[in-house]
């Protein structure tokens, strides 16, 4: 944490105190020990100078630190609430605050720890305090019933905010760096997919200089005889000149942005440039092309797409006996693609959590002795949800062989609009070229 966060909830802990210890002294005129009191507030605003004295406002603590910190603010409203009353004083909700800090920002140990003292320090209030503040001519007494009951809803409030804070800020946390991961593997992928682009780029830039060796390699070898020592030279400079140019004219041809043939790929296309990594590994994949209603799909090249699905593939090839299949179709409203493994299945506590990150555990396949932690899965559904598909994780029917089975579907509206957008991109990175 930034120590700045923790001494602005300091300050404005002092303002709430002062202004209660304020009013109930001289606006309800109820005696208590209002200048011991204030010595404690005292406290809170010493260390809060200290503390940004001692440390720039940027600060970021370590964890013991903050645990230090945090029990500071357990003990000092618990001496405020030891001079008005104990857990009796409705302020005494206030211990809760410091452990739920802890739980939303720092780790386990930290946050039992300071649950361990909220708890410990409101049972003592409970038996140990001072008379809580009230007219002397009214007495005020609950009954210890009624103080049980107290103090049992404030450790329950505790315990239950801790918890629920803690699990939720740490699945957040989990969601957060899984996201990074997926952005990362998309950047990389459609880095790889612009670097086609590139070379026919840096082709053209090249291919100018080239040409003027070129012209002047002939000329030498108009003007040097057969018998020149210089001959062989001149040749071999002829030669490897035309080999560069070559080289250029096959870099240029790997545009996918300038060749209209290769920019696009139909869906059968897709699903073959998916599989054909993954077929020489012991397993036998089955390409089905079901139903074909209307004409094929066609799509811009799509990194997302391609890695998602490539990622179920290979799932499934890690976890076959023998054969995957892969069954895919069209119609005038949605493209559909069924991968179904015959490995033993998804087991019932994964399935419920499939695609998950970083799931506690997950279990190896054939080809894959070091199982998993799910982020791969949960990279690979992202990407193909961000392009509108649905996706749904399940097993063969009971009749059937065991085996996982992963159906994804788009409609055909947003595969148009995919191309579309797509091709927006391409014109747009395009313009860029010149300039890198």
């Amino acid at each position: 944490m930034r120590l700045a966060t923790l001494t602005r909830l300091r300050w404005l802990s002092i303002a709430g105190q002062t202004a209660a210890c304020v009013f109930v002294a001289w606006g309800l005129w109820y005696p208590y020990p209002v200048f011991l009191c204030f010595g404690l507030i005292a406290l809170s605003v010493a260390l809060n100078i200290v503390l940004s004295l001692r440390f720039p406002k940027s600060e970021r603590l370590e964890s013991r630190q903050v645990a230090a910190i945090l029990a500071f603010d357990i003990l000092q409203p618990t001496g405020l609430l030891f001079l008005t009353g104990g857990i009796q004083n409705p302020f005494a909700i206030f211990l809760i605050v410091p452990a739920m800090t802890a739980a939303a920002t720092q780790p386990p140990a930290t946050t039992i720890g300071l649950g361990i003292l909220a708890v410990a320090a409101s049972t003592v209030l409970a038996f140990v305090h001072m008379p809580m503040p009230w007219p002397l001519d009214l007495p005020f007494a609950l009954p210890l019933p009624y103080l049980g009951g107290m103090w049992f809803a404030l450790v329950t409030t505790l315990l239950f905010s801790t918890f629920y804070i803690y699990r939720v800020a740490a699945e957040a946390r989990t969601l957060s760096d899984a996201l990074a991961a997926t952005e990362l593997v998309l950047q990389r992928e459609q880095h790889l997919s612009a670097l086609d682009g590139l070379a026919a780029a840096a082709a053209h830039e090249l291919g100018t200089p080239l040409a003027t060796i070129a012209l002047v390699a002939k000329e030498m070898g108009r003007s040097t005889s057969t018998a020149h020592p210089m001959r062989e030279d001149v040749d071999l400079l002829i030669t490897q000149t035309e080999r560069c140019r070559d080289i250029l004219r096959q870099l240029t041809s790997l545009s996918s942005s300038s060749e209209e043939h290769l920019a696009r790929l139909s869906f059968l296309s897709l699903v073959e440039e998916v599989v054909a990594p993954h077929r020489d590994f012991g397993v036998t994949i089955r390409v089905i092309a079901a139903r074909r209603e209307g004409p094929e799909p066609v799509m811009r090249r799509n990194a997302g797409i391609v890695y998602g699905l490539g990622n179920i593939v290979e799932n499934a090839v890690d976890f076959a006996a023998g054969e995957v299949t892969i069954s895919l179709g069209w119609t005038g409203e949605r493209i559909d693609i069924e991968i179904v493994d015959d490995g033993s299945g998804f087991p019932a506590d994964v399935l419920a959590r499939i695609g998950d990150p970083y799931m506690a555990q997950r279990e190896a396949g054939p080809r894959n002795s070091g199982g998993g932690l799910g982020l791969g899965l949960f990279i690979a559904k992202t990407l193909l949800e961000r392009s509108g598909a649905r996706i749904v994780f399940g097993n063969r029917p009971e009749a059937e062989r065991p085996g996982a089975l992963v159906a994804i579907s788009w409609p055909r509206e947003i595969f148009g609009r995919l191309a579309a957008s797509e091709d927006s991109e391409e014109r747009v990175s395009m313009s860029a070229l010149p300039s890198l």
